[in-house]
């Protein structure tokens, strides 16, 4: 599109005129946001909130719910820190960590593997894996006892081998207390993140196991070699879901086969924060055991995504 327009010497000149600008689109960033809105009001009232009030019950003397409520600074942190249950809980959570979670990972990857190389009836085993998964937790319990009582499973079982000099009140001694409830975690979740494992590996590319195969590499080297390598990432995201769980869902289990005994030889943090809760009804020393829970959460976090070079 051009104009007529005068020179300073009376000519006429031609001139082009740019074309106006197009009218500015509406994008519909408000309406994203508003649909966004009842998912952030969930999150700050439901998770915010009593991660908020963990930190403040801590500073605080709460004999009970219906207590006077007064303030106690650092009073609560001496305290725990005074007490050898607390250290008890420590080192039975540390013991508890450093054997369920390592030992589920990799029993889970390496059964995981083989669901996902299709073995006969793969389709069963993915559904008989899942069982543990679909128990509630009583029943489980409920489980473990039958098998780990006195007259139970496998003292039976002992003594009809022969091995009766084994037999042992696993639940009642403070020896394997700990080991009974690190059995339960891991039987409870190696099966249900098997499955996951299984999943991740079919959508790896089959022609890298074919090709690794080809160069005289066995299933072991291939499905530590070739298959780890590629779900790296979503080995870390699995651990840290286990962790996390093994961590803060210790507590239903104790509960309810041990009650943290005999003595402390089974009472974990998570328990701990339970106990001093509902039972002992010391609010402050709950919560401050709470923001140590809540701390070794965040330092375990941040060190699995270390060690697995996590991206995100």
């Amino acid at each position: 599109m051009t104009t007529l327009t005068t020179t300073p010497d009376g000519t006429a000149a031609r001139r082009p005129v740019p074309p106006s600008a197009p009218a500015a689109r509406s994008t519909p960033r408000q309406g994203g946001t508003v649909l966004a809105v009842p998912a952030l009001v969930w999150y700050l009232v439901f998770m915010v909130g009593p991660m908020i009030a963990i930190f403040v019950i801590a500073a605080l003397h709460w004999p009970g719910m219906l207590q006077p409520v007064s303030f106690a600074g650092w009073g609560n942190v001496r305290t725990v820190l005074d007490d050898p249950v607390f250290w008890d809980a420590v080192a039975n959570t540390a013991v508890q960590l450093a054997v369920a979670v390592p030992v589920m990972i990799v029993c889970a990857y390496m059964l995981g593997y083989y669901v996902a190389q299709r073995p006969p009836g793969h389709r069963v085993i993915r559904y008989l894996l899942f069982i543990p998964g679909l128990i509630s937790t009583p029943a489980k319990a409920m489980v473990f006892y039958a098998a780990l009582s006195p007259d139970g499973l496998v003292n039976g079982a002992l003594q009809g081998v022969g091995l009766g000099s084994l037999t042992d009140a696993w639940l009642a001694s403070p020896s394997t207390a700990l080991a009974c409830l690190i059995a339960l975690d891991v039987w409870s979740g190696i099966g249900f993140t098997a499955v996951l494992f299984a999943a991740r590996l079919n959508s790896v590319p089959g022609e890298l196991g074919e090709a690794a195969q080809l160069d005289g590499a066995g299933h072991w080297r291939t499905m530590w070699t070739v298959h780890f390598p590629v779900i790296r990432d979503y080995v870390g995201v699995v651990t840290m879901l286990q962790f996390l769980w093994t961590l803060f869902g210790s507590a239903q289990h104790v509960l309810l086969l041990t009650q943290g005994g005999p003595g402390t030889s089974s009472t974990t943090l998570s328990f701990l924060v339970y106990q001093k809760a509902f039972i002992a009804a010391d609010l402050g020393y709950s919560q401050t055991v709470g923001v140590f829970l809540f701390l070794t959460g965040l330092v375990g976090l941040l060190a699995i995504r270390r060690v697995f070079r996590q991206t995100y």
